[in-house]
């Protein structure tokens, strides 16, 4: 937990963080991906691809700007397997986290208007009372920036009791961010070998909690979660299980799919895949 808050200090959010991040419902009712391959030469203008969004924050009521991408404009290349997309022009991910840069309310735009009075109380005293403005005026956002935004989505969700399946997303998408990173460090760099070790195992981290935080949320929360079906989000943690080899997860999830009556073709293919994957990876011939 300490590692997935590591930096909040610098907004004056330190005291967020510790204990469990997921809340388990029984109490209350009580592929591996490939080697990242070596970063492209940058061909486009990043900021071409990006323009600024007016919001209104629900706690401190004030309006702000920021930097949205525009729809449309940046070409998908490739999906991975735990549904990441990738693009062409930029990584689209970091831009993600909507924050208010006034009094620190940050959230994952499906979330961002969706505030209770009591949620919004808690934030204002937990949050906004200790936050600390940072200027960022760069015209694009850094990873070191972006990271720092998830970082602060969650300590958000945390405070306001959010579900667990938007605190997962959160862990998910901060994941995909340290994996956009990872992609696009110089292997030429003296410290490369240490900076990708590093965003690997915090990356792992990443991707066992949100898995966590799924698992859970699949037994306690009404579908859509976190905007999935059943059949997508069970996907979802069978790659989630793989990617943090805990095979046996995965093997249940995808002989489910694979049966289920439910679940479209596409995703039964990406369970086959999946299946193909595991056995490969315990050294078993594939069926």
């Amino acid at each position: 937990m300490a590692g997935i808050f590591s930096g909040l200090e610098k907004l004056g959010l330190g005291n967020i963080g510790g204990g469990n991040l997921f809340e388990d419902p029984k109490e209350k009712e009580a592929a591996v991906k490939k080697d990242a391959p070596k970063p492209k030469l940058q061909l486009v203008n990043e900021e071409d691809y990006l323009f600024a969004k007016k919001y209104k924050c629900p706690v401190c009521e004030k309006e702000f700007e920021t930097k949205t991408v525009r729809t449309g404009k940046v070409r998908m290349k490739n999906v991975d397997i735990d549904l990441r997309p990738d693009y062409d022009e930029l990584d689209q991910n970091k831009y993600d986290v909507i924050a208010c840069p006034d009094c620190g309310y940050a959230a994952l735009g499906r979330y961002f208007a969706t505030l209770n009075k009591r949620q919004i109380d808690d934030i204002r005293v937990k949050v906004c009372m200790n936050y600390r403005k940072i200027e960022y005026k760069e015209p694009t956002y850094s990873y070191e920036y972006a990271r720092s935004l998830y970082q602060l989505a969650l300590a958000n969700a945390v405070v306001k009791g959010a579900k667990n399946s938007e605190k997962a997303y959160i862990c998910l998408k901060t994941a995909w961010v340290i994996r956009g990173e990872t992609q696009r460090l110089d292997p030429n760099e003296d410290t490369y070998e240490q900076k990708k070790a590093d965003n690997d195992a915090q990356e792992k981290e990443l991707l066992s909690n949100a898995l966590n935080g799924f698992v859970m949320a699949r037994q306690s929360e009404e579908f859509p979660i976190a905007g999935m079906d059943s059949s997508t989000l069970d996907y979802l943690i069978a790659a989630l299980a793989v990617e943090t080899e805990q095979y046996d997860i995965a093997s249940k999830m995808v002989s489910e799919l694979l049966t289920s009556r439910v679940a479209n073709s596409r995703i039964k293919d990406k369970a086959r895949f999946l299946k193909d994957l595991i056995a490969e990876k315990k050294g078993e011939s594939p069926e």
